[in-house]
């Protein structure tokens, strides 16, 4: 070990990815053990560029996610704290709660379910009938629903920076990591695309969409692929028509919880997502593809085993992508009054879902760890509800490869 004390480390943790869950580890790190010295690394010219700043802005109860694993316990944790946060630094943010809405009576059984795992996760939720969404919703129809009182929006992009900015952590924007060198006895050296090289005691991987690729560029196999889901949005023109947050029942053989209705902090109602392939890593539209991601995606046999597990729930879907009619028509069942010319298109974001060889959507958020190594490698919804816990256990691991030295 007298070696490693010799080399002129640029930093003790470099992390790769300048989106919520990078800046909430910088953040953890320097809060858990002050003196720290952490880079970021971001490729886009500033934070949140991408999952983090393209979804609906809610803070998410954790009322859909299996006992005991890590999106219960981080989603529960991280909303309450997400909320303390928001209002310490100012930053907007509204504890809504939100209706989770059956339209059928074949969905009472999983709306059911759904109680009783809020139940076990900790979360109070009150059973409504038809008379009683109307009080929350007028214009919404369903045959029962169940209101969680704990869920509310913020502006997950601000948080983001905000995090950065009290990190007091090096964040180096335009700096897109090329190549890295991992040599466990001495530390990770890595190059940005302008042949830029920092030497560092430890590298955390919160790289999202791209988390696999820079997984496998420090020699680890992450066992997993990214398959990029675009989700779809509109706008509602006439935002009097929905209050609030309102959610259907979610199906839980698929991990998207559906098109729902989402007043965000800026008063504009977002319908959506649908989940169709994306072409590219970033293919926020079908206009975006790149071959060699495409290319890769395809390759990889979990995808095909995806295909033909689900091609029936994602053919509607690339209906609803292509149709606006019909996508009107799914929301309808929701919110009855809702026209075609009421919905206006609006950004896309891109869901970076891990998928394992057979074909396996990971469920739960997957850290794994190599040799001077953290690797966050399934991180979607609701990672930027859960991102100060998640940010707190990341950085525990990094820190564990330093005392190891």
């Amino acid at each position: 070990m007298e070696q490693v004390r010799k080399i002129a480390y640029d930093c003790d943790v470099l992390v790769v990815g300048g989106g919520i869950v990078g800046l909430s580890t910088a953040y953890a790190i320097t809060r858990a053990a002050p003196g720290t010295r952490v880079t970021v690394l971001e490729k886009e010219t500033g934070p949140a560029r991408h999952q983090t700043g393209h979804n609906s802005g809610v803070i998410h109860s954790g009322i859909y996610y299996r006992p005991g694993s890590l999106k219960a316990r981080f989603a529960v944790e991280g909303a309450a704290e997400m909320v303390k946060f928001c209002a310490e630094y100012g930053i907007a943010h509204s504890v809504t709660g939100k209706l989770i809405v059956a339209t059928g009576r074949e969905e009472l059984p999983r709306l059911h379910g759904l109680v009783q795992r809020g139940r076990e996760n900790g979360i109070p939720v009150r059973e409504l009938g038809p008379a009683q969404i109307a009080e929350y919703e007028p214009e919404v129809r369903g045959v029962a629903a169940i209101h969680v009182g704990t869920t509310g929006i913020c502006d997950f992009t601000a948080v983001a920076r905000q995090l950065g900015e009290e990190s007091g952590a090096e964040i180096r924007y335009g700096a897109e990591v090329v190549r890295i060198d991992r040599r466990p006895a001495l530390g990770v050296a890595v190059r940005t695309a302008d042949g830029t090289v920092l030497r560092a005691r430890a590298l955390v991987n919160c790289a999202g969409l791209h988390c696999d690729e820079v997984a496998r560029l420090t020699g680890d196999e992450p066992g997993m692929r990214i398959v990029p889901f675009r989700g779809e949005y509109y706008t509602l023109a006439r935002p009097e028509l929905v209050r609030g947050l309102v959610y259907p029942v979610p199906d839980p053989a698929f991990p998207f919880l559906g098109v729902h209705l989402t007043r965000g902090i800026d008063g504009e109602v977002h319908i959506g997502p649908n989940a169709v392939p994306a072409l590219a890593r970033e293919g926020y539209g079908w206009g975006v593809v790149r071959p060699r991601e495409l290319g890769a995606t395809v390759a990889w046999p979990g995808s095909w085993r995806i295909a033909r597990r689900h091609w029936r729930y994602g053919a509607g879907e690339l209906h609803r992508s292509l149709s606006k009619r019909a996508f009107t028509r799914a929301v309808r069942t929701l919110l009855p009054g809702i026209r075609a010319e009421d919905l206006v298109p609006t950004a896309a974001g891109v869901r970076a879902q891990a998928v394992l060889r057979d074909g396996t959507l990971v469920d739960d958020f997957l850290i794994q760890e190599g040799a001077r190594t953290v690797h966050v490698l399934n991180a979607p919804s609701p990672a930027a509800t859960a991102s100060l816990p998640i940010g707190r256990e990341v950085a525990r691991r990094a820190l564990a490869v330093l005392e190891g030295e």
